[in-house]
This record gives C-alpha cells, structure tokens and sequence, in this order.
C-alpha cells in the first residue's frame, strides 16, 4: 500500500515496477515464459483500444510522451533507490537507439495511424512484424528453422483472413501504421547486439527516452495544447502501468530469454483480442471469418513456439 502521503497513482506505478523487476530477473522456466507471453498477448491487444480513448482528445505525441516518461521515471526510481547503478554512457547511447526505434517511431507510428484507423486495424497491420523480425533476424545471420518459416506463414494467414473479413482500409495518415511493425522488428533483432543496461533498467532507460524524444516531436510538429477529459487520462494511465511497465518488461525479458520469433508471435495474437475488446467494449460484430483467422493465428503461433528453443 502506498505511503499516506503518496498519490495512490504514483504508489500502484512503484509496486507494478518493483513486480516488473522481480520479473525481469526471473530465470527462464516454462511457467515463466507463459506467464511472459500471456502479458503481452492479452494486455498489448488491449491496449489498442485503450490508445483509441486516449486519442479522444489527446494529440498522438502529446499522449504517448507523458505515457512513457510516468512509466519510465516510476521504474528508474525504483531501480535507483534499490541500489541499482545509473546506465553507463554507452549504455544510454544503445536505449536512445533501441527505444527510438520500438517506442518513439513503432508505437508513435501506431498512435498517429489511429486517429483515423479502428483499434483493430492497427493490430492487424502490426501483425506483419514476426515476418520483419524474421527478415532481420536472418540478415543478422540467425536463420529461421522451417517449422518457424511454417508458424509465421500460418500467423500472416491469419491476418489475411481478418483483413478479409473486417475491410482493411488505409487513408493517407493510416498509411503511417506500415512503419510500426519495420521499426518495431528492426529494434527487437537489433537490441541483442548492443550493450543495454542489465535487467530492467533496460526498459526504464528506453521509455524515459522514448517519453522526451515524443515530446520533442510534438514540439516539433506543433501538436495543440490539448484539453483531456477524465476518460483519455484514465487510458494513459492503464497504458503507461499495464502497456508499458508490465507490457514492455516482459517484452524485453522475452527477448532476452527465448528466440526472436517466439517473443514477436504476439503480434498474431493482439489483433484477436483487439477484435474481442472491440467486440466486449465497443459493441462490434465478430463474424466466422474472424473465428477462422483467431483458429489459424494460433495454430501459427503454437507452431513457432514448438520450434523456439
């Protein structure tokens, strides 16, 4: 329980960072890695449609910077009052690289695509990232196993299926979500082979970075002060604690621990339950296609797990 001179916010943010830390460090058992998987499979799908509400009435940058500074500052000051040491210099220059890429152009290209694309769309258009992550990974000379090759054919299957039934059109600033999943790919191979900060420091650092180079580019791009309403706020916050501090961290422990094409098979998951939320919350239809492309997303996702060892 938070100290009686806390914000209730600030103290629920140090005990999800001090649960991310024990987290982090755990070491890589089955039972772990699910409960890793079930982090970023459930609670990334939804927070599609929790970016959706906060762009109500927040500009996209204007939202993701304070989402990733509160996350970010909540974890780093944790770590440092528990004795952690500060990221050396090199280590803040690899976070720059590493949270620029996932955070500031992935998740900023994601949040600037849905102003106009539904929630469920953006997690379709993310789904293509394993294929990406493949691509890199190969180029990075870690060649992809057949079953994987068979797995991610199935994943993209699956979304083709969803794109089918659901209609998956694109304006001009829809087009933007192309970059997320490229980005996002790049930066999860690429963050194996530079030095980041050990443990959670890691995705302390990235999102502390990620929230002020987000603020930068609203600076830049002249984002309107905006005027939230209590329902955007309450989506920021379940995005910066959940999303990020719970999210991001098994992320990145994920990536740590297991091959890229298992810690990426999230992105065909996401999309079923963006379509579920959208379905439970918003009132939208789910139509057999959409079973079909749930039953064949998973079939390629337990198929890339089988392989991921």
């Amino acid at each position: 329980m938070p100290a009686d001179d806390e914000p209730p916010a600030l103290g629920r943010s140090a005990e999800l960072a001090e649960l991310a830390v024990r987290a982090e460090r755990a070491a890589p058992t089955a039972s772990r890695v699910l409960l890793a998987l079930v982090a970023v499979y459930v609670i990334w799908g939804s927070t599609y449609l929790a970016m959706r509400i906060a762009l109500e009435t927040l500009p996209p940058f204007l939202m993701a910077g304070p989402r990733f500074l509160l996350a970010g500052g909540a974890m780093y000051a944790f770590l440092r009052l528990r004795g952690a040491p500060a990221p050396t210099r090199a280590q803040w220059l690899a976070s720059a690289k590493i949270g620029v890429l996932l955070l500031t152009l992935g998740n900023g290209a994601v949040a600037i695509g849905e102003q106009t694309a539904s929630s469920s769309v953006a997690a379709i258009v993310v789904a293509s990232m394993p294929i990406w992550a493949a691509v890199f990974g190969r180029l990075a000379g870690q060649r992809a196993r057949g079953g994987e090759w068979l797995g991610l054919a199935l994943g993209f299957a699956g979304v083709v299926l969803l794109h089918l039934g659901g209609g998956l059109r694109l304006d001009a600033r829809g087009l933007v979500l192309l970059a997320a999943p490229i980005t996002w790919a790049f930066g999860s191979v690429w963050s194996k082979k530079v030095p980041l900060p050990e443990g959670p420091m890691a995705t302390a650092a990235q999102m502390l970075i990620a929230g002020a180079s987000m603020l930068g580019l609203a600076l830049v791009t002249r984002e309107p002060w905006p005027h939230p309403s209590a329902r955007s706020l309450g989506a920021v916050l379940y995005l910066a604690t959940f999303g990020s501090i719970v999210g991001f961290t098994a992320y990145n422990w994920l990536l740590r621990h297991v091959r890229p094409a298992l810690a990426t098979s999230y992105a065909y998951v996401n999309p079923i339950v963006a379509v579920l939320v959208g379905w439970a919350l918003g009132g939208e239809a789910i139509t057999r296609l959409t079973l079909a492309a749930a039953a064949v997303s998973i079939a390629g996702v337990a198929m890339i797990a089988a392989r991921a060892k």
